[in-house]
Parts: C-alpha cells; structure tokens; sequence
C-alpha cells in the first residue's frame, strides 16, 4: 500500500445469506442445507476505494446502499466475503454509539475498555480521562453502571470516548448529532478540530450539507455498488438524481466506478432520451441566460423549465444584486402532458453548493391547480437580497405528486449565477439587518 494512503479498500464484497425459516439458516449451519433454502443479498459488490492521510471523504447514498457495512468491515466488525482493506494507523470509529460498552461497568471502566480495544495502553487512556470526562460532562454519573444512564448521557459518553481518543483515522457514521445543541455544537467544533490537525476522515450522513462543508471528495454507494466518486457538489446532484430514480444506474456485471467525466456522459445520455422538443427548448433558454454550460439537468419530460433569470427593483435584467435591495427571480414553464399540480421552486447555493436557501410555490402557497399539455406559466419568487456579498448560484425545478410519489418533471441545478454586492457583510450566510443602539448606562 502507498505510505500517503491510509485506508485502501480492494474489490471488496460482502454477501450476506437471507432464509425464509430459522430452521433453514440452523440447517445451512451444519451443512445440512439443500440449495435454493436461503437467498444471497450483496450488501457491497467489488467495490474499491482509497483514501488518503489528512483527507477528509464522505460517502453518500439511499438506506441499504452498503454504507454502514464498509465502514464495519473498514473498522473490523464485520469480515468481507470477498476482496481486502488495508489500514494504516489507529483507528477510532463512531458507528453505532456504545456498542463496545458493558451495561454492567461504571463509565470509567468502559473508558478503558473502549480505549483498549482500539489499541491503546493504560497509561495512554489515563493522559486523556480529563478530556473525556470535560467532553462528556456528565458529572458523578460517570461512577454509576452504564445501564443506569439515560440515553442522552450514553451516547454522550460514547462520543466523548470516540472523539478524544485522538485517532490517526477517524471514522463517523450518522454520529455528529447527538445529545442537546450545546452538545451537537461541541461535536462539530471537534470535527473541524480534526480537520485542521491532518486526521484523516471518513464520514456517513444524511445530511448532504455536512457532507459539502467539510468533505474533500464525496463517494456515491447505490445497492452495494460504488456508482461514482468526485467533489461533494458533483456526487450530491447526481444522489439527488439517483432518489428520484433518473439516474441510469449501472449494472452489476460491468465496470462500476464512474470518474467525472463518465459521469457527465451518463447524465448526458439521459437527457437525449428526453423529448427532443424539450432538449431544444432548453437550448435556446441557455442563449437568453447566464448559466453553466455543464448543469446537470433531469427530469420525465412532463414540463420543461424554457426560461429562467432575475431582475432587479428597477426590472431590469441582471446577474448583480445590491444586498438589501428587493429583486425577482423569473422562471418559464411548458407543459408537456396534463400535471394535476405541479410544483415550482428555485434553490440557492453557495460555489461550495450547500443549499443556503429556496421555497417554492407550494410552501408560498401561490399554486395548487391542475394545467393542461400546451400550456405555459411564468413564475416569479419576489424577495429582498439579505444574503451576505459573494457569489451563488440558482437551481430551479418543477415537480409533484403522482399516485402519491414525488415525480420530477425538470429540474436544473446551478445554471444561473447571482452576485450579491454589499458594503457590509456580518457573520453567517444571512445578514439579519440588525438595529445597533449605544447609550451611557442610566443610574438607577
């Protein structure tokens, strides 16, 4: 393995073994089982990935993707059925908080025994008690059984353990928010802690903003399979797709890691399966706009999006808003087919795309009818620019519900650049106009 790698994970696959009755899995135990009692399910399925020392890697994807069990497997509790992972350094995992914990140990003696586990010495353990102990800051009942703790003060516990180790690799699986928001805060400080210091990082998490603010590279797990692996905004757009199911998903049998420009390729084929109406609509919507020429769009061609800009307090088309000052974002839809309700919305994002903010016409409230194929609606979001100066781009989609699942008809991600001029900027995404007063203290 390279010395600047610190986790490799080599055409790994785990296959777990799916009965239809206990006796069958008793049965298949002492090698009494005839084929076809129990059925295979491939968790992972030659997946290979590296990660490097001092980066920090995000793996996304929907429940049962194979997420958790590569980190298992990474972490040693589970044992792959195929393929191999090579570790380099010591390894702190944060997966299921406290599962290394004895019910029946007072929170000291599972400090030392989670800390053992992992590999480190008595002495090493008591250097960092006081830091566990501020971190988990829960008092006396540090000296009392475990089973006695509520599960705020558990997972507490657990985290402060994990956390204060001071790992070479850190490995976080849906674990940051725990506890209160004083506690939550704590967490994140720490992680950021860890990034400044070189740790390496692997990260599991629904929360697709975590995943753009701290992650180098993003990877993309889909039914065992690693569909792809790029910049966090890249693997969240094409996630995104993916929840949606108008993704073109590659099969088991083939070649599955997808580099950036496969991925481009894929989206690109999708969408000539599209109306090619609807393509040509589009293009000439790109002539009259500022947009990306590499944004990802998608959807089933029930509506196309042919339009799309901003105007300023005076209307006038613009790219540059003044902070503080009211502006428009326009959008024009086609309909393609009947769409019982349709639903509009636009998105802003930061060059980092985390989502900073967005609505749509069914949280405002401002449509809920059925239109017709043919028909064409302009829409408009009207507001005024408190975002910090800087620059952001707009995402705009159309989507609804059929037979109660959420379809999406089109959608454009980043096509339209927005800068936001300010001669004050205050702390945070938002500035929240603030009235700032200074007196001499009155006696009383």
């Amino acid at each position: 393995m390279d010395k600047d790698i610190a986790i490799e994970v080599k055409n790994l696959t785990k296959i777990y073994k799916l009965y239809d009755k206990p006796m069958d899995r008793l049965k298949d135990s002492l090698g009494l089982a005839k084929k076809g009692k129990f059925k295979e399910h491939r968790a992972l399925n030659n997946v290979s990935l590296s990660v490097k020392k001092g980066e920090t890697v995000g793996i996304i994807g929907t429940n049962g993707s194979g997420k958790s069990t590569i980190l298992k497997i990474i972490t040693g509790v589970l044992s792959p059925t195929e393929g191999e992972v090579n570790v380099d350094g010591h390894i702190s995992a944060l997966l299921e908080l406290g599962a290394g914990f004895n019910m029946e140990y007072n929170g000291i003696d599972n400090i030392y025994l989670n800390g053992m586990m992992i590999g480190f010495s008595e002495e090493e353990i008591e250097k960092r008690m006081d830091a566990i102990l501020e971190f988990a800051d829960i008092g006396d009942y540090v000296y009392q059984p475990v089973k006695t703790y509520s599960s705020g003060m558990f997972v507490r516990l657990a985290f402060a353990v994990a956390i204060n180790i001071d790992p070479e690799i850190l490995i976080v699986d849906e674990a940051l928010s725990v506890g209160d928001v004083f506690f939550q805060a704590k967490c994140y400080h720490k992680f950021e802690e860890f990034k400044k210091k070189g740790k390496t990082i692997l990260f599991v998490s629904h929360d697709l903003s975590s995943i753009s603010k701290y992650c180098d590279r993003a990877v993309l797990l889909n039914q065992g399979v690693l569909l792809g692996e790029g910049t966090p905004k890249k693997m969240i757009d094409i996630y995104k797709q993916v929840l949606v199911g108008q993704y073109p998903l590659p099969s088991s049998d083939v070649e599955n890691l997808l580099d950036d420009e496969s991925i481009r390729e894929a989206a690109a084929s999708a969408d000539k399966r599209a109306d090619a109406k609807i393509k040509g609509d589009n293009k000439a919507s790109k002539k009259e706009s500022v947009s990306d020429v590499e944004a990802l769009e998608y959807g089933d061609g029930a509506a196309v999006i042919t339009e799309y800009y901003i105007t300023d307090n005076k209307d006038v088309r613009t790219n540059s808003i003044i902070k503080g000052t009211d502006f428009t974002v326009h959008m024009r839809v086609k309909f393609n087919r009947n769409v019982s309700a349709p639903i509009f919305a636009m998105t802003f994002k930061n060059v980092m795309g985390i989502e900073i903010t967005g609505t749509n016409s069914m949280v405002e409230k401002a449509f809920l009818e059925p239109v017709k194929a043919g028909d064409v609606k302009d829409i408009t979001f009207t507001q005024n620019m408190s975002l910090q100066g800087g620059d952001y781009l707009l995402s705009f989609g159309v989507t609804g519900f059929e037979q109660n699942d959420f379809t999406v008809y089109h959608r454009l991600y980043d096509v339209l650049s927005v800068s936001v001029v300010s001669d004050k900027n205050t702390v945070g995404y938002y500035d929240m106009n603030s009235i700032c007063k200074v007196s001499d203290a009155k006696n009383d």
